[in-house]
C-alpha cells in the first residue's frame, strides 16, 4: 500500500494484494483501465485516492459487493458521486486486523524473552491504534500451524476466540522461534493516534465493518468479536501524532513494565521524510532502552528494516520488525508468516 502513489499504480498494486477478493481485484482492474474514473480519482487531495477508502465508500452508499463493476461507476461518475466523494474526505482507512496478532505475539515472546524476563507483564503502545482493537492480546488464544496444517504451538485461552496462522520458514533459517505457551501478560494498553475512534460507537463500528473486504465473513466475524472485547473494557487511545506524542507516552508507559511499542500498516500514512524520522526516532528510543519496538509494515516503508532481511516476495507481504530487524514476512491479514 502506497497512499500517494498515482491512482493507476495504486489500483493495480491493490488488485495483486487483493487477491483472495475477486470483487476487488476485478474492479481494481477494470479502474486501472478507466480514464474516467482515473481522472476522478486524481482529483482528490493526497492521500485520498486509495483503494481501502474508495470502494469502502462506495459501499458505505449501497454499492453491491460483490457485484459488477458498472454499478461502481456508475456510482462514482452518476449521482451518488458528490456523497462518496464526501464520504472519502471525512473518513480514513483504520482498519483493525485483529488476526495479525498471531503474527505479533510471537514477536512478543521473543522480545520477552531477550529481555530475560518472559513472565514479566509487558506495558503496550500501539502506535496508530485506531479503535484499539490489537491492544488485546491477552483476551485471545493462538494457535500457530505449518503449511500442511499441523499444530506447531498454541497459546490456549478462553475468550474471545482462537487466532490462527500459518507459518513457513524462510530456506536457510536456523529453525522456528520459541513460540509463547499462554498468550502475554499486559500490565497497562495505550494507544496514540491522529484520530482515535470510539469503539461503542455504532457508526464508527459500521465503517470499520464495511473496511473489511466483500468475499471476507471471517474477518468481519473477528472485528465484531474484537469489538465486543474492546467495548467491555475500553481502550486508553490519545489523540496525537506520532512523531511528537510517542516519547512522553513511552515515559508514561514505563511505569508499570517493559514497554513495547508496536505498529501494523500505519507508517505507510506518512510521507517518505517522515517514514525516515519515525524509524530515527524509534532506534533511538530502543537504544536508549527505552522500549523494545515491533513493525509490521509493507517492504517500501522502511527500507531500513527491510533491508536486514532477505529480498521480500514479489507477491504483496508486510516484513515483521523486531527492534529494527527483519524477522519475518507477514501476511496482510495475519493469515500466515514466514520466519527469516
Amino acid at each position: 500500500m502506497e497512499p500517494y502513489a498515482e491512482p493507476r499504480a495504486q489500483y493495480l498494486r491493490f488488485a495483486r494484494e487483493a487477491d483472495d477478493s475477486p470483487c476487488f481485484r476485478d474492479w481494481s482492474l477494470a479502474i486501472a483501465e478507466d480514464p474516467e474514473v482515473l481522472a476522478w480519482l486524481a482529483a482528490l487531495p493526497a492521500g485520498k485516492a486509495q483503494p481501502n477508502l474508495v470502494l469502502a465508500a462506495a459501499r458505505w452508499h449501497g454499492v453491491p459487493a460483490p457485484g459488477p463493476y458498472a454499478a461502481l461507476r456508475e456510482a462514482l461518475l452518476g449521482p451518488a458521486s458528490a456523497a462518496i466523494r464526501a464520504t472519502v474526505l471525512e473518513r480514513r482507512t483504520q482498519t483493525n486486523e485483529v488476526r495479525r496478532l498471531a503474527t505479533l505475539v510471537p514477536a512478543f515472546a521473543a522480545l520477552a524473552a531477550d529481555g530475560g524476563a518472559p513472565d514479566e507483564p509487558v506495558a503496550l503502545v500501539e502506535v496508530g491504534a485506531s479503535a484499539g482493537l490489537c491492544l488485546y492480546p491477552d483476551r485471545w488464544g493462538y494457535r500457530w500451524t505449518d503449511p500442511a496444517g499441523r499444530t506447531l504451538a498454541e497459546a490456549p485461552r478462553a475468550g474471545a476466540g482462537e487466532l490462527s496462522c500459518t507459518v513457513d520458514l524462510h530456506p536457510g533459517a536456523a529453525g522456528p522461534p520459541a513460540y509463547p505457551s499462554a498468550p502475554p501478560a499486559v500490565a497497562w494498553r495505550a494507544g496514540l493516534d491522529l484520530h482515535p475512534l470510539d469503539v461503542t460507537d455504532p457508526d464508527t463500528t459500521g465503517w470499520l465493518e464495511t473496511l473489511v473486504w466483500p468475499e471476507h465473513d471471517d474477518r468481519r466475524e473477528l472485528l465484531r468479536r474484537a469489538v465486543e472485547v474492546a467495548r467491555a473494557d475500553p481502550p486508553d487511545l490519545r489523540e496525537g501524532d506520532l512523531l511528537t506524542g510517542l516519547p512522553a507516552l513511552v515515559e508514561e508507559a514505563a511505569a508499570h513494565g517493559p514497554v513495547v511499542v508496536f505498529h501494523s500498516a500505519v507508517v505507510a500514512y506518512l510521507v517518505e521524510e517522515d517514514r525516515a524520522r519515525f524509524h530515527d526516532l524509534m532506534t533511538d528510543l530502543v537504544a536508549a532502552g527505552a522500549c523494545r519496538w515491533v513493525s509490521n509494515e509493507g517492504p517500501n516503508v522502511l527500507p531500513r528494516v527491510t533491508a536486514t532481511g532477505p529480498e521480500p516476495p514479489a507477491t504483496p507481504t508486510f516484513v515483521l520488525g523486531v527492534n529494527g530487524r527483519a524477522a519475518a514476512w507477514t501476511h496482510g491479514h495475519g493469515r500466515s508468516m514466514t520466519w527469516l
